[in-house]
């Protein structure tokens, strides 16, 4: 059976991105639907995936991380207007019964992902 899942990490501390509020968006064409906003756990992982089982369906879809947000809470001195606010990252899930995993590797002037497993 299919998933999405997560998983963030804070390059500039060598550690999980604790408590990183994330939101998830289907997009239908010019639109965008939330389906889900949830928080990292204590290793940087949403305590389930982000859709699993009939809520998998091949589609394009949104992670917004919300990275400046957790760096000021973490005690990063940001700008008034941060060079990184929110991270958004946009893909596609072709085939719904594989496991999709969108990694988030985080500093405050930087960030990679890539399709994990």
């Amino acid at each position: 059976m299919g998933r999405l899942t997560t998983h963030v990490l804070d390059t500039s501390r060598g550690s999980p991105a604790s408590g990183l509020s994330i939101d998830l968006f289907r997009l239908d064409g010019d639109v965008s639907v939330l389906i889900k906003t949830t928080k990292t756990n204590d290793d940087g992982r949403c305590d389930v995936p982000l859709l699993a089982g009939d809520a998998m369906q091949k589609g394009r879809y949104q992670l917004l991380f919300k990275v400046a947000e957790y760096l000021r809470r973490c005690g990063d001195d940001l700008p008034e207007i941060p060079f990184l606010d929110d991270v958004v990252i946009n893909f596609g899930v072709e085939d719904s019964e594989q496991h999709y995993h969108v990694p988030l590797l985080l500093s405050a002037y930087g960030y990679s992902t890539y399709r994990g497993s």
